[in-house]
Order: C-alpha cells, then structure tokens, then sequence
C-alpha cells in the first residue's frame, strides 16, 4: 500500500502543470524537460518581456517569454499527437528533442526581445539560443545533441526543423494567438487548434490539408494585421528607438570615462562590444544573468545624470 503510494507520488512529481490563459493546463510529464525548465537560463526568460515596449500602447502586453515558450510547447504536444494519427512515425527520443527545441527557440533574447537586439550584444538571438543549447548539451552530457541538429536544420527529417522554424512553425502559431490575447487586438486571434489538426507530411516536408486553405489565408491575413496594429505601431517603434537611442549614450559615456550607476551586469555589456567570434562561457554567464529588470532600475537612475542627453 505505502509502496503505491510513493510510486503514485514519484510519478506527479515528474509531471508539471501550468495553467495558462489561453490553452487551460499544459502539462510536461518528461523529468529531463522539467529539469531544463528549472534551469536559471530558462527561468530568466520570466523577466523578458514578449513584445518589447509596446505594452506603452496596449497596456495588457506584460506577457513574457517564459510564457510563450511554454506555449509553444503545448502546440508541439498537439501537433506530434496528430501527424501520429495520420500515421507519421516519430520516435520517443524526437519527441524530447522536437519539446526542447521549441522549449528553447528563444532563450538567447535579451531584454525587451527585439527592442534591444543588437544593442548589447551583436549577436542574433537564433545563434545565441544555439550558444545556450550547446553549453546545456555540455552540462547535460550530450543530452541534447539531437535539439541542436533538429534547431540547426541538419536532422535528416526535414519537416521537423519546420515545426520549430517555417512559415507555419509552433512560435508563430503561438505567439499571434498570445500577442493578440494579451494586447487585445482581436484581428491576430487564430484558430491554431484547426490549424494543427490540418497538419501533415508529405515526402518529409511539412504541408496541410487542403480543407484548411481558408485556416490559412485567415493565418497569414492575421499575421499581416498584427504587423500594422501591433508589431509595427508608431509608438511602439518610437519608445524602442528611444531605448535603442539611451543604450547608446550609456555605451558611450561608460566607454569614455564617465561613470554611470548601473548593474554589474549591464555594466560588463556597456563597457565591451561583445561580436558572435568573442561569445564564450563567461559572457554566456553574463548574459543569462542580463533582463528586463537591469535596464529599468538603469533607466531610473538615469533620470538624475549630469549628462544633458
């Protein structure tokens, strides 16, 4: 009886539910995928925001990355379930790796996502993901050898490198849906469920159905809408640019001299010009340890310089 009950316990503790807004509970059963959740490079995603500064437009975008990567997760769960119906065979250990994949499509964005890329470092978050899943691999004994080759696009199964990045992959399922969800801008709402369920695979390349033609033309009209609304919105644009505009000067003054009340963290990144041939373990740390939160509190202190820009 006891024994049963400790085997009924180990078994919850592996599996994980979060309950989110849009899809309701989206639970992980797999331990090693509980574990990378847990991992402080994933968990600083919480304190990346989504949609940069646009939330100054539609106040209700809070939401962050940590969210989207979740929900990105629940779509791969519903896709690999219907091209299994549809009797795509997809083994257990591509399964793991296609939930890691997506799990850390995004984990090399650095503050405000898009709004800072390039500015602290000059480096793509696609090559600085890869960067964080080859450092996890390492620490993870090679556990993720088969994630990098399917985000690298080398796996052989060609459909599955679509899944994570195409013009139909889980993150833009996901993140229309969200971004439309939390700004409250109802054009970009999708029917991802319709979508998914059209899925297929046709001589290893990922297609749909012919049904859902209609599905996707709504899709890429949605798409098209969140860039004029959304994405794409003066103000929005013009608050990133400011931002842009401020890491610069900070840049500049730190370089020359003058010093400037900040985190240690944002400090190391103003004081050297980080390019994709000087990324290391080291500025990997660094950057694990850089979000939101560093450029704000910054932001503040800044209000009282000397410096008249």
């Amino acid at each position: 009886m006891l024994k049963n009950t400790k085997n009924k316990l180990n078994i919850l503790k592996k599996i994980k539910f979060f309950n989110d807004p849009i899809y309701g509970l989206v639970n992980i059963q797999n331990g090693f995928i509980n574990k990378i959740i847990e991992h402080p490079y994933f968990q600083r995603l919480r304190r990346i925001s989504q949609m940069g500064m646009s939330y100054l437009v539609y106040p209700g975008a809070h939401h962050t990355r940590f969210h989207h990567a979740l929900g990105c997760v629940f779509l791969m769960q519903e896709a690999i379930e219907t091209l299994r119906k549809k009797e795509v065979i997809i083994s257990k250990e591509e399964e793991e790796a296609l939930y890691l994949a997506i799990l850390l499509h995004d984990i090399g964005h650095g503050p405000f996502s898009h709004a800072l890329e390039g500015s602290i470092v000059k480096v793509h978050h696609e090559e600085l993901s890869l960067f964080f899943m080859e450092e996890l691999n390492k620490e993870f004994d090679g556990k993720l050898a088969l994630t990098i080759q399917i985000f690298k696009g080398t796996y052989p199964r060609k459909f599955m490198h679509q899944l994570i990045s195409s013009q139909l992959d889980m993150d833009r399922l996901d993140y229309l849906k969200r971004d439309s969800f939390y700004s409250g801008v109802a054009e970009g709402n999708i029917n991802a469920e319709r979508l998914i369920n059209m899925l297929n695979v046709k001589d290893d390349v990922l297609v749909l159905d012919y049904k859902g033609i209609y599905s996707i033309e709504k899709f890429i009209v949605a798409r098209r809408l969140m860039y004029w609304q959304v994405y794409l919105h003066k103000t929005g644009l013009v608050a990133e640019n400011i931002l842009v505009k401020i890491m610069k000067r900070a840049k500049e003054l730190i370089q020359s001299g003058t010093p400037l009340q900040t985190s240690k963290s944002l400090l190391f990144f103003l004081n050297n010009s980080i390019e994709k041939n000087s990324l290391d373990k080291e500025v990997l740390l660094r950057f694990s340890k850089l979000d939101d939160y560093d450029i704000i509190s910054s932001l503040k202190l800044w209000c009282d310089a000397e410096d008249f820009i």
